[in-house]
């Protein structure tokens, strides 16, 4: 052994940091793979989904043997939801750590942020939840699961369509600090007008906003047929109760922040009917997703959101990447440096059977999935609980 698979010795921030359950912790044959997700913070309700998702992926890995024999351990930092705690995780994961590869972070403006640490470092980053413009450009080191926001979001628009064919002014919400809100609102006022739609006001927020009050008028005072909004759980389902409250009737399409079941306490009754593109479906037919969705189900006692599957889909492209590279090299033979660059190189050309289907990634890291969903959240009587509900 050159050292490469011995897990540091060091602490982690998050709360949950080691939970192995083959390895004991500081086991000198394990392979390292960090996780650098929002834990914490407004976007915590996003991250911790994500963790539950990669906590499945190293139980179910392991399980069968994890890479060829030698078990995975799972290295979990907070990068809370700013950039600032996304550098400190992933300089702490890269230099302290020493992960063979990092799945993270949540928000596409931490990706912006901490990736080039990762690039400059030569250590490869899966990312499970940033869609917007950019993110495999930022060097060869970065990859994603997470489909791009102009290929899923439109999806949503045409559901809309089909639901009411009437459809003509639209009114756009959009968290201005937030880099993936940004991103993914300019594909939606693309689309709405390719679609000969009127885009009829924007209306701009904080992800740290609680009141919406001044916007929500604006927008209702043009009467739209059609409201989206771009944003993150918290404030997104504030958003959609404020609207409703308020009068607004019409159909509302939500962006990627939102497409977690953790909106429904947020906007409770009020969340029924919004409109959210997928990734992921729970019913995709195939094995990994079935084994996942059991766990899940078992675990939870209600059906995987998409962001779960992603990490899980991170964690899942790794192992079977390190299987491969092992394979015509031992780990073990490697220095870091060199196991890290093998392992990017190795990862980009494979494809994969996992919970989003069959994918596989273009030379520049961006991921190749078949298969996209619309689902629309269907809250029972009681107001407090619902579900996604996956349109044809």
């Amino acid at each position: 052994m050159s050292g490469l698979l011995v897990v540091a010795c060091g602490q982690t921030s998050a709360p949950n940091s080691s939970n192995a359950p083959n390895a004991p912790a500081n086991s000198p044959n394990t392979i390292p793979i960090g996780i650098a997700v929002a834990q914490t913070s407004n976007v915590a309700l996003l991250g911790q989904e994500q963790v539950t998702g990669a906590k499945i992926a190293e139980a179910y890995f392991n399980k069968q043997g994890g890479v060829n024999g030698t078990p995975i351990r799972l290295i979990f930092q907070d990068t809370a939801g700013d950039e600032q705690g996304t550098i400190n995780a992933f300089n702490t994961l890269i230099a302290q750590d020493k992960v063979v590869g990092i799945v993270g972070p949540t928000l596409s403006q931490q990706a912006f942020s901490a990736d080039p640490i990762a690039e400059r470092a030569g250590v490869p980053v899966i990312a499970p939840s940033n869609t917007a413009k950019g993110i495999p450009q930022i060097g060869k080191y970065i990859s994603r699961v997470s489909a791009p926001v102009a290929v899923v979001a439109p999806n949503a628009i045409e559901a809309a369509l089909k639901i009411n064919p009437q459809i003509k002014k639209v009114a756009v919400f959009f968290a201005q600090n937030d880099a993936f809100s940004k991103s993914e609102t300019g594909t939606f006022q693309e689309t709405v007008k390719q679609k000969g739609l009127e885009l009829a006001t924007v209306q701009t927020f904080q992800t740290t906003d609680t009141d919406f009050q001044s916007q929500v008028t604006n927008a209702i005072n043009i009467k739209p047929d059609l409201i989206i909004i771009s944003g993150l759980s918290a404030d997104g389902g504030n958003l959609v109760k404020q609207l409703r409250e308020l009068g607004y009737q019409g159909l509302i399409i939500g962006g990627n922040g939102l497409n977690t079941s953790n909106i429904l306490p947020v906007c409770k009754a009020l969340c029924d009917g919004i409109i959210i593109a997928q990734a992921y479906s729970p019913e995709l037919k195939n094995d990994i997703n079935k084994a996942f969705r059991d766990i899940y189900v078992e675990q939870n006692k209600k059906e995987p959101p998409q962001f779960s599957a992603q990490a899980f889909t991170g964690v899942q492209v790794f192992v079977e990447a390190l299987r491969s590279l092992d394979t015509k090299t031992k780990l073990n033979t490697l220095d870091l440096a060199t196991l890290r660059t093998q392992l990017n190189e190795t990862l980009l050309v494979g494809k994969y059977e996992t919970p989003l289907g069959e994918i596989a990634f273009t030379p520049e890291g961006e991921i190749i999935q078949k298969q996209f969903f619309v689902a629309q959240i269907k809250m029972e009587a009681d107001g407090n609980s619902g579900k996604f509900t996956f349109l044809q």
